[in-house]
């Protein structure tokens, strides 16, 4: 038997990540038609290539569509032939879904937060008339305690992108099959597969604070080289005791 390249044992490394979420988390049931937003990062191409090869396992057994979103009134130059081409590898349907957003609508929410807004709304739409029950979405381990970060910085709560979220109001469950996969790791499979970067010029890029939350995990890693799996940790061991109750 020949022995596995690094990047191999590397990419069987993250696909046993991903089964551990989906039977940690219960992702996936048997019978679940899964929509996977392809953006057409390193982050979605990586998301469809795992689902594609883990929906022939059988372990659970599921289906999943693929949709690429295009937001017309933002410059954003996708290869649709090649995220077609990427889908359709693992013989999974490929769908191109236009929209838009006024950032003039609400002046209280960020452009960035009303452009993903109105992108999670298409994808509501889209996978209810697939007739899919959930929604996956590439979100990796970075961007979950990334966002519990910005959350205790800005908004003074303690909560954070789960890896399974039952959207009641839209009768569809969001989940996050890569939650327990480092931003690192699918640096290194996407240069490994040849993931080809999609062109974006997002003029409201620079004012997400993400980047800020990037840099001080990197900085609690530096101070904890375990400083990851202990924010992971401790979103689930809530000492309740030993901290201030509520002032009404």
């Amino acid at each position: 038997m020949a022995k596995l390249t690094e990047d191999e044992r590397l990419f069987r490394k993250i696909e046993d990540k991903i089964k551990r979420a989906i039977f940690d988390y219960g992702l996936i049931n048997d019978g679940d038609r899964i929509l996977v937003g392809l953006s057409g990062g390193k982050d979605s191409l990586a998301l469809v290539d795992l689902l594609g090869r883990r929906s022939k396992i059988y372990c659970p057994r599921f289906e999943v569509v693929v949709a690429h979103i295009v937001m017309t009134n933002i410059p954003y130059c996708s290869d649709r032939e090649y995220l077609r081409s990427c889908a359709e590898e693992h013989d999974l349907p490929f769908i191109v879904h236009e929209t838009s957003f006024d950032p003039s609508t609400d002046t209280r929410k960020s452009p960035c937060f009303l452009c993903s807004w109105t992108r999670r709304k298409a994808l509501f739409e889209i996978a209810k008339a697939h007739k899919c029950n959930k929604i996956a979405l590439g979100h990796h381990q970075d961007d979950i305690l990334e966002t519990l970060l910005m959350n205790l910085t800005h908004q003074g709560a303690f909560g954070t992108m789960p890896p399974r979220l039952r959207m009641d109001k839209f009768d569809m469950e969001i989940i996050r099959p890569m939650c327990l996969v480092e931003e690192r790791e699918l640096i290194q499979v996407a240069a490994w597969k040849g993931y080809r970067k999609q062109l974006k010029n997002c003029p409201y890029e620079s004012g997400s604070s993400r980047s800020d939350m990037k840099e001080l995990l990197r900085s609690l890693e530096a101070i904890n080289p375990e400083a990851r799996y202990s924010l992971w940790g401790s979103m689930t061991n809530i000492q309740e005791d030993y901290l201030p109750r509520k002032i009404r």
